[in-house]
C-alpha cells in the first residue's frame, strides 16, 4: 500500500511540474523600455520619423530603447522608464501592416495619427522619472515604439521591436 501511495505521490509531483512548465513557456516576454531625451532646452531637430528617406538618427535629441528588441508572439509586457529629467513622454505600441511605409501622420497636431496607425496600447503621458507598464497580446510581425507627445516621433522618438512566431 505504501508503494502505491508513493508512487501516486511521484506522480502527482511529476504533472504538477509538467503544468508549471507549460505555464512558464505562455509567461509573458518582458521589455524594459528606456524614453530618453538630452533634456528641454536642447533643440528638437524635425525630420526624423520613421521610413524618413536617408534619415539620420545621430542627430536625434530624444528616443526609446527597448531591451530586448524582439519577443516571440503572444503575451508581452512592457516596462516603461521615463529616463527623462524635465520632458513627459509615452510609449504608444504600433503594429506595421506594411514596414516599408511611414505611419500616416497628422501634420497640423505634428503627431501620428494612433486611429490610423493601428494603436494597439500604450502606457499614457509619464512624468519624468516615472515607469509604467503595459501588457498586450501580440501576433508575429513588425511594430514600432513611439512616443507622440507632439514633436517628438517627428524628432526620433521611436524604435523597431519584432515579434517572432
Amino acid at each position: 500500500m505504501k508503494t502505491i501511495s508513493r508512487r501516486a505521490t511521484i506522480g502527482l509531483a511529476a504533472a504538477m511540474l509538467m503544468i508549471g512548465s507549460v505555464d512558464a513557456t505562455r509567461a509573458a516576454s518582458i521589455v524594459q523600455v528606456s524614453l530618453w531625451d538630452k533634456g528641454a532646452s536642447v533643440e528638437m531637430p524635425m525630420g526624423l520619423a520613421y521610413a524618413t528617406p536617408g534619415i539620420d538618427l545621430s542627430k536625434a535629441t530624444m528616443g526609446i530603447k527597448a531591451s530586448p528588441g524582439a519577443a516571440k508572439a503572444g503575451e508581452v509586457t512592457f516596462s516603461v522608464k521615463n529616463d527623462s529629467k524635465d520632458t513627459v513622454h509615452e510609449m504608444i505600441v504600433m503594429y506595421l501592416a506594411d514596414p516599408s511605409k511611414p505611419l500616416p501622420y497628422l501634420d497640423a497636431e505634428n503627431r501620428v495619427d494612433e486611429d490610423r496607425a493601428g494603436d494597439k496600447g500604450e502606457v499614457s503621458e509619464l512624468d519624468p522619472g516615472k515607469s509604467g507598464t503595459l501588457t498586450v497580446e501580440l501576433k508575429a510581425g513588425k511594430y514600432l515604439l513611439i512616443c507622440n507627445v507632439p514633436g517628438h516621433y517627428g524628432a526620433g522618438m521611436w524604435a523597431e521591436f519584432t515579434v517572432e512566431p
